[in-house]
């Protein structure tokens, strides 16, 4: 080998071929690799559309499940009488309907104003959507007054289907309700 041999003169140009980068290797690997990342981009558009679509029915899904709609009337009567305070007391039954889109457990039932106090019996109920619940209850009034609050604002205590503890309130119309006239008829003078 001879000392010119060994030098590399890069101001001189050759006109050799560079190699298989100006071949006809060279154009088939660039489609070939042009495909593979529109096919990449194309299933991370699918995956990530179908993803989103998911994480949205689940959010649904999850409000549905969180919702509490309950309408309640006075329902029927039972036993009572009136004690020394000069308050009647009746037992009851407060129809409770779920008109909310998923089940619902109501653990406890209250309410309460200077004339009336009302109570659940200590039990719990599950009503499914649209399904009405008869839930037994304590009802206290106040001989001689009339309601003070009217509608009387009862408070629920209601389990949702994601299991979390709400409370819901829906104002109960005491006059012209049966136990209205009960207790009105217990507490006149006999």
């Amino acid at each position: 080998m001879s000392a010119d041999d060994a030098v590399i003169d890069l101001d001189a140009h050759r006109h050799e071929s560079a190699g298989p980068t100006t071949g006809p290797a060279r154009h088939t690997v660039r489609p070939r690799i042009i495909l593979g990342l529109v096919a990449a981009f194309a299933a991370g558009a699918v995956l990530g559309g179908w993803g989103v679509d998911r994480a949205q029915e689940a959010r649904a899904r999850q409000e549905r499940d969180a919702a509490v709609a309950l309408v309640a009337i006075p329902a029927g009567t039972e036993g009572g009488g009136t004690n020394s305070d000069g308050r009647a007391r009746i037992e009851g039954s407060l129809a409770v309907v779920n008109a909310g889109p998923a089940l619902v457990t109501v653990r406890s039932v209250r309410a309460e104003s200077p004339t009336v106090l009302v109570r659940d019996l200590g039990r719990t109920w599950l009503i499914r959507p649209g399904g009405t619940g008869w839930i037994g209850v304590v009802v206290l009034f106040q001989c001689g007054e009339a309601p003070a609050a009217e509608p009387l604002p009862v408070r629920f205590s209601v389990q949702t289907a994601d299991g979390q503890v709400r409370e819901a309130r829906y104002p109960v119309a005491i006059v012209g309700s049966t136990w209205l006239d009960v207790l009105s008829t217990m507490c006149e003078p006999r």
